[in-house]
């Protein structure tokens, strides 16, 4: 069965869905991709069932789906965002069979750069105005995420004797990437083990941390680690999970595409981090990527370039990039048989009780690639 067969009968069908979209909010150049997927679900046994969970993006002032296209032998198919932290989903299951079990989805994005100026970031925490109810849940530990014991500490400790919110953030943000560093052997994009990754430093004191940590992970253990900071200082902050589209225009080692601007992202998963200051709102930043610049182009610290991308990433995103969600430790609807979930920023599938790797498309198996428009 060809590809095209498969979105015709999805339309034919009604299958065809559009998330709402919210509008743009500046005049900043639009950069539109289209995305494909690709599933057959494999397994070590000739007759299996399966269910698949996939990410779907949200939308944003900075990023918005134009439409989405789907279509596949499943049974059964939902999309939903019933789960604690409203992380838009794409459900479908297959029954028992010895059938290839296929799942294809299309989809366009526009994106925008994404900055929040500094000065109106300074004014608005200044203020000091009171968190609305919502973020209130961006203050809380997790399992992976914990707000006491050594995190606390840390965190007093890199923001001792300052007040103002955004200066803490400022603070732990800084410290974050003089005290991190890319491990290009971790699998996928870490598992975001922050306790574990304080526990595991060569003095787990908060003195010996504060001076000498140095902390080696990919993008949502360094994520992982700038939110629970952050959190402990009593500013509310969550990870972005999503994945990079296409080319950087800052360097290459943030993300690129052939000349004709595609690229196979199949395993290009990025979490990225935001904090919240009254008047401000959510603001972007991104502490992994100056490691992955430094790693990629062999620069030091202070090399001017890596100093530039750590002044930008502060309060901005390049959006080569599109997020899926902000869940940690959550339940995926309808329930899996392996829960809670660590986080959802690749695509998860059980058969009868066995996850499958998520980590090895090859195996599991997906692709998905990339085709910037314009």
């Amino acid at each position: 069965m060809k590809r095209r067969e498969f979105l015709k009968t999805g339309a034919a069908l009604g299958l065809t869905a559009s998330l709402p979209s919210i509008a743009s909010a500046n005049d900043e150049k639009v950069r539109r991709f289209r995305v494909e997927y690709y599933f057959n679900i494999k397994y070590d046994e000739p007759v299996y069932p399966a269910r698949l969970w996939n990410p779907l993006p949200y939308n944003a002032p900075y990023q918005k789906i134009k439409f989405l296209r789907f279509g596949g032998n499943y049974n059964d198919y939902d999309i939903n965002n019933k789960n604690e932290y409203n992380a838009n989903t794409f459900y479908a299951e297959w029954e028992k069979s010895a059938m290839p079990k296929i799942l294809t989805m299309e989809m366009e994005i526009e994106t925008k750069d994404r900055s929040v100026p500094l000065e109106l970031i300074k004014e608005a925490s200044k203020k000091n105005l009171p968190y609305p109810k919502e973020v209130l849940k961006y203050l809380k530990p997790t399992a992976h995420i914990p707000t006491n014991g050594l995190v606390k500490e840390v965190a007093e400790l890199i923001t001792k004797g300052k007040k103002d919110r955004f200066q803490k953030v400022k603070a732990i943000y800084l410290w974050c990437t003089a005290h991190t560093f890319r491990n290009p052997k971790v699998v996928g994009c870490g598992k975001g083990e922050v306790g574990k990754m304080m526990q595991e430093q060569k003095q787990p004191t908060a003195e010996y941390i504060y001076k000498n940590g140095w902390f080696g992970g990919k993008c949502t253990d360094l994520s992982s680690l700038f939110t629970a900071l952050t959190r402990a200082a009593g500013i509310p902050a969550r990870e972005v999970f999503g994945i990079r589209l296409g080319k950087s225009h800052f360097d290459k080692a943030l993300g690129k595409s052939d000349s004709k601007g595609f690229a196979n992202i199949t395993t290009w998963q990025h979490c990225r981090a935001e904090y919240y200051i009254p008047g401000a709102g959510w603001i972007p930043t991104d502490p992994a990527d100056v490691t992955k610049l430094e790693l990629v182009e062999k620069y030091s610290y202070d090399n001017p370039k890596v100093q530039k991308l750590v002044k930008k990433y502060l309060h901005s995103w390049e959006m080569n990039w599109v997020g899926f969600n902000h869940a940690r430790d959550f339940v995926l609807y309808p329930k899996p048989v392996q829960y809670p979930l660590n986080m959802f920023g690749y695509p998860y599938a059980e058969v009868n009780d066995d996850v499958l790797n998520y980590y090895v498309p090859k195996s599991f198996e997906y692709k998905i690639t990339s085709q910037e428009l314009f």
